[in-house]
């Protein structure tokens, strides 16, 4: 329970902070932000792929573990990269159950690359329930859009 809160804690913090800087630049769109589900990291041209979840769920579909194993590859390949596994919800339910239910969904990400032999010390969870949002619609598509885990750089 004590680890909840502190991962609420720190998202909180971590979004404050975030929200609190002017003058990025950009357009303030989703691309802006989080690129079209994929996140360019150390190399160019090197990226790793988003999975996506069911409903409720944290497990992992046949074609999220596909993903995976090709993101475990790079990881493989550039073991000095890390990066941070967020797992996200859509807005139904209470903040606090996505809270949790995005921990689980980064963790279980985590815990499935650490199986496929990426190290443990090349990843780090953190949860953001339904607090950002790849499509803000309210329907079954940005729902479906929404339970994701992405990966950014750390």
């Amino acid at each position: 329970m004590s680890r909840v809160r502190s991962v609420l804690l720190f998202s909180s913090l971590a979004l404050l902070c975030a929200c609190s800087k002017s003058g990025r630049g950009g357009t303030g769109s989703p691309d802006d932000a989080m690129g079209e589900g994929n996140i360019p990291l150390a190399e160019p041209g090197s990226e790793l792929a988003d999975v996506n979840f069911a409903y409720d769920s944290a497990a992992l579909s046949s074609s999220a573990k596909n993903t995976l194993r090709e993101n475990a590859q790079w990881l493989l390949d550039n073991p000095s990269t890390n990066v941070v596994v967020e797992g996200h919800c859509d807005e139904r339910g209470t903040a606090e159950y996505n809270m949790a239910l995005g921990l689980r969904r980064s963790q279980s990400v985590s815990d499935y690359l650490r199986s496929l032999g990426v190290s443990g010390s090349q990843l780090d969870q953190v949860s953001y329930g339904e607090e950002l949002p790849l499509d803000p619609a309210s329907n079954e598509s940005a729902w479906s859009k929404n339970r994701r885990a992405h990966f950014s750089a750390k």
